[in-house]
């Protein structure tokens, strides 16, 4: 079983930044594709972020182009998100997945991830 653990959620003021971090146990970083989710209650999750872990190919929800960036440090075996300018509307729990095979193909297509973590959570007030 694959593990996966986020953390660096919290609360911060529009236009203010957070990154989160994801670390994964064991053999997660042999994945295809990590991605970053978010859901606020009552809504589906939705796709933010994806890196294809062999390129560091990187893919974005059109919400957070620009502002939000995800990145990759292989020897800590870990995938982060960098999120900037953020807006009252990214406040929501936050998902880290990993994707064991098929690249990074359909980058948002929940279906395809295999492994989750538990989330953070980020608040963002006007």
């Amino acid at each position: 079983q694959v593990q996966l653990a986020e953390s660096g959620g919290g609360s911060v003021q529009a236009a203010g930044s957070l990154r989160l971090s994801c670390v994964a146990a064991d053999n997660t970083y042999r994945q295809n594709c990590m991605g970053w989710f978010r859901q606020v209650p009552g809504k589906e999750r939705e796709g933010v972020a994806a890196i294809l872990t062999g390129s560091g190919t990187t893919y974005y929800a059109d919400s957070v182009k620009g502002r939000f960036t995800i990145s990759q440090d292989k020897s800590k075996n870990s995938v982060y998100l960098e999120m900037t300018s953020l807006k009252p509307e990214d406040t929501a729990m936050y998902y880290c997945a990993a994707r064991p095979w098929g690249g990074c193909g359909f980058p948002f297509r929940q279906s395809s991830y295999a492994y989750w973590g538990q989330g953070t959570q980020v608040t963002v007030s006007s």
